[in-house]
């Protein structure tokens, strides 16, 4: 009799993990026009953070797109205009879990009303008030590290206007390399030739119109062998989930960067997400999110 009543509290236990495990299907992370998603009879607009069930559908507009992350991890976009159902898609899903969620889980909670009400409230210093004329997007030093050779650098003018003069030095302060440009943003690959040698690199931005009008000298730097390989591991434990060039995918690759204060890998990401999708709002909103909460650009 005792040995019964386990194996019914056992399989009740089961049961309940299953079900927890089987809460939702997928999770809304971006949204972009006048979707909608029916739970049962009634169908009502989408929003980010969303969670769909099985059993649901989810209609998108004209125009309009929606990305979407399986409880399992794989991400998924779509943009063509129709209804999907939400089972349908669950059909695209390898079975294999990976750790795709934790870092979408971060990027909801980082963005959520809350997470935005508690940083509005915080006091402190802010990044590098130095009454510098261009304010350069990149962190103090002790965050310079960066995991990539693609490094997209922003800032914004307070005085001077383009086009801008983007100077790059050795820790010796030789120059290594020169860029003119008219927009607020220029791309480096640490990979070229003049680089590719260097642990660490200086950057200047400059006004050409007003030569005095400039920002201050940002590092940055190679990461250590070791935790080279320790973020080569983590990024790893994506699989297969992360190959394609997506907005999604480096968007999600922004969160794990942050996550893991590569903050000018993140930038980068997040760049790329932008670029790849430009008239979706919810990455350029979770950009300057972003930025804002670590201090990398001033609340106006």
């Amino acid at each position: 009799m005792k040995k019964s009543r386990i194996l019914v509290v056992v399989g009740i236990f089961l049961s309940g993990i299953a079900a927890g495990q089987a809460d939702y299907a997928f999770k809304v992370l971006a949204n972009k026009g006048s979707n909608q998603v029916k739970s049962g009879d009634a169908w009502q607009a989408v929003k980010t953070g969303d969670r769909l069930k099985s059993t649901d559908e989810i209609k998108v507009a004209e125009n309009s797109y929606v990305a979407l992350v399986h409880s399992k991890g794989k991400p998924i976009e779509l943009k063509e205009a129709k209804t999907y159902k939400i089972s349908d898609l669950e059909a695209r899903v390898n079975t294999t879990s990976s750790v795709v969620n934790k870092y979408t889980d971060f990027i909801l909670s980082s963005n959520s009303a809350e997470a935005k009400k508690n940083r509005l409230s915080a006091t402190g210093a802010v990044h590098r008030d130095l009454g510098e004329d261009i304010k350069v997007f990149l962190p103090e030093n002790q965050y310079a590290e960066i995991y990539n050779n693609n490094v997209i650098i922003n800032w914004e003018s307070l005085k001077g206007g383009g086009p801008y003069v983007v100077t790059v030095k050795n820790m010796f302060e030789e120059e290594l390399m020169k860029m003119e440009t008219p927009e607020t943003m220029v791309q480096i690959d640490r990979s070229n030739s003049k680089l590719i040698n260097e642990d660490a690199l200086l950057v200047e931005v400059r006004s050409k119109a007003d030569f005095k009008s400039k920002s201050g000298q940002h590092l940055i730097k190679k990461l250590s062998i070791a935790r080279q390989d320790a973020v080569a591991k983590l990024l790893g434990e994506f699989g297969s989930e992360m190959k394609e060039e997506t907005a999604l995918n480096k968007f999600i690759l922004a969160g794990f960067y942050e996550e893991n204060k590569l903050f000018i890998d993140a930038i980068t990401a997040y760049e790329e997400a932008i670029k790849l999708a430009p008239d979706v709002p919810t990455y350029k909103e979770a950009y300057e999110e972003f930025l804002l909460r670590n201090k990398l650009k001033v609340q106006k």
